[in-house]
């Protein structure tokens, strides 16, 4: 069974970046999409962004558009998906998820869900 582990969130000011991991172990994720998800304080999860298993398909939601980068690195040995946030804002506050299998945006698709990295934004 494959787990994925994130890590990097932390506590940022307005317009700060960071860049959130997502590691597989105990499995292989080489030919899976990826897909980071969000759940802020109070509120039901929601898609950030997706990637193919090749990186050659990626998509966003519309409110990180232009902000937030997902890569992957499916040459080390603990393949890892990445994500680039940049100029965040208070809104992007919450617990990041990452999980695989599908490119849905619809949460209800997976099964599977890590331990989430928490993000806070000051302002």
């Amino acid at each position: 069974q494959v787990q994925l582990t994130e890590s990097g969130g932390g506590l940022v000011q307005t317009g700060g970046s960071l860049r959130l991991s997502c590691v597989a172990s105990g499995g292989s994720i080489f030919y899976s999409s990826v897909v980071w998800f969000r759940q802020p304080p109070g509120m039901a999860r929601e898609y950030v962004a997706a990637i193919g298993w090749d990186g050659s398909y990626t998509d966003y939601s519309d409110s990180v558009k232009g902000r937030f980068t997902i890569s992957r690195d499916n040459a080390k040995s603990q393949e890892t998906v990445y994500l680039q946030m940049n100029n965040l804002k208070p809104e992007d506050t919450a617990v990041y998820y990452c999980t695989y299998g599908s490119t849905s945006t619809d949460p209800r698709h997976y099964s599977y869900w890590g331990q989430g990295t928490q993000v806070t934004v000051s302002s």
